[in-house]
């Protein structure tokens, strides 16, 4: 109980934005009249958050009996999903879908923080138990922001896919742990690694068997968080159907939260030594690298190939997003210092070029009151500053330069040529092709096509819209050329296993 408190000012950050919680749904049912209260706490608490987290950590250690790391590698996914929903809660305030919901808006900010939370926690989980919940945690608020546009059928089909999914691939996880538990004794990652490193755990033929069942089976409950192929079948329901800022958010941070939990229970439970150069060694005969790399081709393929014939744009985003889990998922593969560098470098241009775009695609929604791609048409003329971030974003996301996407997959590519999973990166290059045709679709049509309706009138927005999109555009184009800095940023995170 000593250590227990102890370790309690280490948690702050997560504590605080607790408490932001309980006290925004307290303002929310005494003050339901007040707009801007609600989201004015979400926002503070976020915000006083992020200072905790960069002001607060001092070196690697265990909390709660090794339940908690906390660590750079933690650190880092942190900052990421807290920038992200402090982004999200901007974009809400000046979403027009949320404003057509009167009621209940002050509870979304509430679910947006605990959504936070959720992630948070799994970013420095360190123990299966903890894992786990914090999965639940997030997933639980998830399906219900994913549902709150009550004024749209398919708002209400979105969380309930997200429900069902969720669900299954929830119970599927959570056998799995049950096995490594019972082929263990343990549910503490590092005591895992203890036990397979001793030869305690597999004494046999069916003992190995069964731990290969475990890690597919976790592979389920990861891959569901990331929307990896085969278990992506929520994704573009739910990308659609929900409000663009859940689709944002879902988008960006839920899949930095389920990378971190994927990257540190694989690297922590199943790495056995360094063989030199910063390469990791995974334990001989537990491939679980092979098996990711097919999850990446499955992935980066399918998220590719089918959003070619996608019309709706956030649709097509989401296919987009999928598509992307299965590039990160190479710096997976690699298990490399590098390769998880380039991770964390790809996930900070994600970040910008991503939420550029589902931020275009909402003002331009609110205007036109439609997300169809052949919408577009004409909004080169229409709008120019709107059309031309657009089109920023999507080169970025293209991977081209002088973009910061560019980078972001340079650095991915440079790792995986220096495994011996060069094919991976064949594969990534064709698949790069195919992205840059549904891209290049939606920039011709606002360039080279006329409007349906034959209307060329300007589409005006408001200088915050305008100040938003240029935001955006300027990292998109500066870390395309002076990248040094979120390269060292993520080097310096990657000591994710504690001593």
């Amino acid at each position: 109980m000593q250590q227990y408190i102890k370790d309690i000012p280490f948690v702050i950050p997560e504590i605080t934005l607790a408490v932001t919680f309980v006290v925004a749904m307290i303002v929310e049912f005494a003050w339901k009249k007040n707009e801007v209260a609600t989201p004015t706490i979400v926002f503070i608490g976020l915000l006083a958050t992020l200072v905790q987290v960069l002001t607060g950590y001092h070196a690697p250690r265990e909390l709660f009996t090794g339940m908690i790391a906390l660590d750079p590698f933690a650190i880092f996914f942190k900052v990421l999903i807290i920038a992200t929903s402090l982004v999200i809660v901007l974009f809400s305030l000046q979403s027009g879908e949320l404003k057509k919901e009167k009621k209940h808006t002050g509870e979304y900010y509430c679910f947006i923080a605990v959504v936070t939370l959720g992630l948070m926690l799994m970013a420095g989980a360190n123990n299966l138990l903890m894992m786990y919940l914090a999965i639940e945690l997030s997933s639980l608020t998830s399906y219900i922001l994913a549902g709150f546009s009550k004024s749209k059928g398919r708002s209400g089909e979105a969380a309930l896919k997200y429900v069902v999914y969720g669900g299954v691939s929830s119970g599927i996880m959570l056998y799995g742990i049950s096995l490594i538990f019972g082929l263990t004794g343990t549910m503490d990652m590092q005591g895992i690694r203890m036990a397979f490193a001793d030869g305690s755990a597999i004494t046999n033929a069916w003992a190995f068997t069964t731990l290969i069942g475990a890690i597919v089976l976790m592979l389920v409950g990861f891959g569901y968080k990331i929307s990896a192929v085969p278990f992506h079948f929520w994704t573009p329901d739910v990308y659609e159907g929900a409000p663009v800022t859940v689709t944002a958010l879902l988008a960006v941070a839920s899949k930095a939260g389920g990378f971190a939990v994927l990257i540190r229970f694989f690297t922590t439970s199943f790495f056995d030594s360094f063989s030199g150069a910063g390469v990791w060694q995974a334990f001989a005969g537990i491939e679980w690298d092979f098996l990711i790399a097919i999850l990446s081709v499955l992935t980066m393929t399918v998220g590719n190939v089918v959003a070619i014939w996608q019309n709706n744009l956030k649709r097509m985003l989401a296919y987009s997003s999928i598509a992307h889990a299965g590039y990160i998922l190479m710096g997976v593969v690699v298990m490399s210092n590098l390769g998880l560098t380039s991770v964390m470098v790809y996930f900070v241009v994600y970040f910008f070029m991503n939420l550029g775009a589902f931020y275009i695609v909402m003002v331009v929604a609110d205007k036109i009151g439609s997300e169809d791609i052949d919408e577009y048409r004409g909004l080169g003329h229409k709008a120019p500053i709107i059309a031309a971030a657009l089109t920023i974003f999507l080169v970025s996301l293209t991977g081209l330069p002088p973009t910061a996407g560019f980078i972001g997959k340079w650095v991915l590519f440079a790792a995986v040529l220096k495994s011996p999973y060069i094919w991976l990166a064949i594969v990534a290059a064709i698949n790069t092709v195919f992205s840059l045709y549904y891209y290049a679709r939606v920039i011709r049509n606002m360039y080279l096509r006329d409007p349906l309706d034959g209307d060329t009138s300007t589409i005006s927005f408001s200088p915050i819209a305008i100040t938003v999109a240029i935001v955006f555009i300027v990292p998109n184009i500066l870390f395309g050329v002076f990248f040094q800095p979120i390269v060292e940023f993520a080097q310096n995170s990657v000591l994710m296993l504690l001593p």
